[in-house]
């Protein structure tokens, strides 16, 4: 039988994540950091994460590095925007002869999103950010703010930043 995204969706319980996708958090370390005054976080938090052709993950910016894990599905790009205004596109997947990795970084501060490229309907990944996920540290971002930021990149922001930011 063949494992389709629904079958992963329901296997792994994964909810619809803010930004686009499927997850769930898997993993927290039950040690944790001071990153500022009176702010803590774990060390790591680890995620499944699920996209699909129809529902990307959009623009947005973490104060951690992201460590994205391939495992199952289609290639999937992620897309950088770096503070200095260059684009990256990194294919994670399984074709490592015509350069997908397996595994890769998304250093913090960098905006972001994901595509599915390949034939398959969705890509099943894992995501380590240390330290820790918490949405304070979480950003998302609209068209119109994204455009003024990065006017050399309208097609890719196009694609993957929201009108308006979901509630």
């Amino acid at each position: 039988m063949e494992k389709n995204q629904a079958y992963w969706i329901e296997q792994l319980k994964l909810e619809p994540h803010p930004e686009g996708g499927y997850f769930r958090q898997v993993l927290c370390s039950e040690q944790s950091l001071q990153v500022s005054a009176g702010t803590t976080r774990p060390y790591y938090t680890s995620i499944y994460f699920l996209l699909t052709k129809g529902n990307p993950s959009h623009f947005h910016r973490l104060a951690s590095d992201e460590v994205w894990y391939y495992h199952v599905g289609s290639t999937l790009s992620i897309h950088l925007l770096h503070p200095n205004r260059r684009y990256e596109k990194i294919r994670l997947g399984a074709d490592l002869e015509n350069g997908e990795v397996l595994q890769a970084v998304v250093p913090k501060n960098v905006i972001f999103g994901s595509t599915i490229d390949g034939n398959d309907e969705f890509a099943l990944v894992s995501c380590m950010v240390s330290p820790g996920f918490d949405y304070q540290d979480f950003e998302l971002f609209t068209k119109k703010q994204l455009n003024m930021l990065y006017p050399e990149h309208q097609n890719i922001i196009e694609l993957l930043a929201y009108d308006q930011l979901p509630q």
